[in-house]
């Protein structure tokens, strides 16, 4: 049996699916070829994109902190202009608390010249031109050469202590001349030991540095002057001499009357004249404590030995 075979074709089926094949993946490439160059560019355009909001970041940072800046400095100058007005404030009130302070100073030192003046005044005489005493009131010859004072140190008149120092200082003011002077408590106690017995001379230093000490001065007192006249009538009491003694106190505590009188009596008189060496003054403060026994006491002292009694008011 022949057998019978089938005539060869160069253009099969199975020639045309593998010319299919390679066309479609041509076209497949080809597509993927143009699909990977648009993402590219809109990968690109995206990068551009993101650049630009970088660079705008950037820029808006810049800028917000240059103002940063410029608010800081300006918060700077604000603060050191708010220190410089704080600084004149305070400069200002500290001139205005120095100020009132000195006011008030000055005002009480006018207070107590005053108080001390008007009666000095009214009853100073000179001691050339004095003829007669008035018995109330009395004259202060001002014209001592020097000036003793005897100060009751206790705590009544500590309390008043400011008052005391400014009648003390006014009264060695209206003084015209004194070439010396010396402290004392009414217990006999110097005020600076090493003028025990000697005169402090009047300078406006020695005067400034005496009244600081007396200042911040602290001594026992029995409010009793008896032995400060004794201990300065001792030292100083010599005839001829152009002394007088102001004794401070606000009150008197001793038993007796006549034993500062007697101490004076015996201390304080001209053998020869019979009139008192020294011209023996008081100065009578009121304090929370005053009694009239100073008063009374003193009228008498001063009556006797040339002086006058001054009662300052309270």
């Amino acid at each position: 049996m022949k057998v019978s075979r089938r005539a060869f074709e160069i253009f099969n089926i199975s020639f045309l699916d593998i010319i299919s094949c390679g066309f479609g993946a041509i076209v497949l490439l080809v597509l993927i070829s143009k699909t990977s160059d648009a993402e590219l560019v809109d990968d690109t355009n995206a990068i551009s994109d993101l650049l630009k909001q970088v660079r705008m970041v950037e820029q808006r940072f810049l800028n917000t902190t240059e103002a940063l800046n410029k608010a800081n400095k300006t918060l700077e100058n604000q603060k050191a202009f708010l220190g410089a007005l704080t600084s004149i404030e305070t400069a200002k009130n500290s001139t205005l608390k120095r100020t009132e302070a000195l006011g008030r100073k000055l005002k009480e030192d006018v207070d107590g010249l005053n108080m001390v003046a008007k009666p000095i005044s009214t009853a100073s005489i000179s001691r050339n031109t004095a003829k007669e005493r008035d018995v109330e009131v009395g004259g202060i010859p001002v014209d001592s050469d020097y000036v003793i004072f005897i100060v009751d140190t206790s705590g009544s008149m500590k309390a008043i202590w400011g008052r005391v120092m400014k009648v003390l200082s006014n009264i060695l003011d209206i003084h015209p001349k004194v070439k010396g002077f010396q402290i004392l408590n009414d217990n006999g106690t110097y005020l600076v030991s090493g003028y025990a017995g000697k005169w402090i001379k009047d300078t406006a230093k020695q005067r400034k540095n005496v009244l600081g000490v007396l200042g911040t001065w602290s001594s026992f007192s029995n409010s009793s002057p008896v032995e400060g006249l004794e201990v300065a009538l001792r030292a100083y009491s010599r005839a001829g001499a152009s002394v007088s003694i102001y004794v401070f106190g606000d009150d008197y505590t001793g038993s007796s009357y006549d034993t500062v009188i007697n101490t004076l009596d015996r201390l304080n008189k001209n053998r020869v004249t019979g009139k008192p060496i020294l011209k023996v003054h008081a100065v009578g403060f009121s304090s929370n404590y005053t009694t009239n026994r100073f008063s009374i006491l003193m009228r008498e002292v001063t009556k006797r030995n040339g002086g006058t009694f001054l009662a300052l008011p309270r």
